[in-house]
């Protein structure tokens, strides 16, 4: 029987195993895809951080790029796999834990490989569990292409014609200025187009530079700033979402409402000649498969600072775990070593690696 188990080898996972391996504690990471940084390597290709590399280190070892680069998805998913290296960091892949029980004195966790038993659990899934879409989104007609950005990787996945990008947020302006880069065709944008657009560098600093330097990433989500912070919309960060949308094969349309068929309707016009739909419409949590788990209205756990209400269970990388940072490449760190401290106070490690 394992100390912990930490579901999921992506960033929050992997700094989570830092601080575990600093306690000597007897842990294993396990993961659901074939190779760690899958989860990045999985988003669309031309996908970049709008975080400068110097704001993506991880506990222990330094995002390997130069100051003032903006890193890659590859770029990321390496970085991953030296991290696991560098700190022997024990992996288990192609692992899907779709339950896990609460006992007396230990957790089981099962996987089609079997069953797992382990005194605590550290969930580091991260916030984006299932593709959304619209219901109304099943009554379009099988000759027009949709897919959710989940699955987007470029332009070449597209049937020849009109598309259009649903979504207001970075993924969507980022697939639009890609998509309506690629074709003369016209390309219509549903969502709002009243958004707030930060730029990635400001008085020759970058937009990151000044978040830490005001403490912006830093306000608490229990705090009555952080709680007003934590219910405003995400700006669109580094995209020039004036120049796309003034594009002239670039159509806004206002929010999608309805569909059938061939005739998607929208708040400004009705759409009858569609090919392409991508849907950059988020995500929604899954943590039904954690048995006796208390959920937020949202859907979230309830915790605090990811202590959940099942003594000896964990969660880290959510957003706003703590603060606006924490779902952040190099915001996660100082979650991790919260946690940490919190483990090491109240949860004695019995066996050691």
């Amino acid at each position: 029987m394992k100390d912990f188990i930490v579901v999921g080898a992506a960033q929050a996972g992997l700094a989570m195993a830092y601080y575990l391996d600093q306690m000597d504690a007897d842990y294993l990471v396990v993961d659901k895809e074939t190779e760690i940084g899958a989860s990045w390597l999985n988003r669309w290709d031309s996908l970049k951080l709008f975080t400068p590399s110097e704001f993506n280190n991880m506990p222990g070892m330094d995002f390997p790029a130069e100051k003032g680069h903006y890193p890659s998805r590859t770029e990321v998913a390496d970085y991953f796999k030296a991290y696991a290296e560098k700190f022997n960091i024990p992996v288990q892949l192609e692992t899907l834990i779709e339950h896990i029980s609460n006992h007396e004195d230990h957790f089981v966790l099962k996987s089609p490989q079997g069953e797992m038993r382990t005194r605590n659990v550290v969930i580091a899934t991260g916030p984006f569990h299932i593709p959304y879409t619209p219901p109304f989104s099943k009554k379009i007609a099988p000759e027009i292409f949709q897919i959710h950005s989940n699955y987007y990787k470029n332009p070449g996945q597209l049937k020849d014609g009109k598309t259009m990008v649903v979504g207001a947020g970075d993924s969507g302006f980022q697939i639009l200025d890609e998509v309506s880069e690629e074709t003369s065709e016209p390309v219509y944008f549903s969502g709002t187009t009243d958004v707030r657009v930060l730029p990635q560098e400001i008085l020759g600093k970058t937009l990151w530079w000044w978040f830490t330097k005001t403490g912006f990433l830093s306000f608490s989500r229990n705090t009555w700033l952080g709680r007003r912070l934590s219910k405003t919309r995400q700006p669109v960060i580094g995209t020039d979402v004036k120049g796309i949308l003034g594009r002239a094969n670039v159509k806004p349309v206002g929010k999608t409402k309805n569909a059938q068929d061939h005739k998607v309707v929208t708040e400004k016009m009705n759409l009858t000649d569609l090919q392409n739909i991508i849907w950059a419409t988020g995500y929604r949590p899954n943590f039904n498969w954690i048995e006796g788990l208390e959920l937020t209205k949202d859907g979230y756990p309830k915790h605090h600072r990811g202590v959940s209400n099942i003594e000896g269970l964990y969660f880290i990388g959510l957003p706003w775990l703590h603060t606006r940072g924490s779902a952040t490449l190099g915001g996660i760190r100082k979650d991790a070593a919260y946690l940490a401290q919190y483990i090491k106070e109240h949860t004695p490690i019995i066996s050691t690696r």
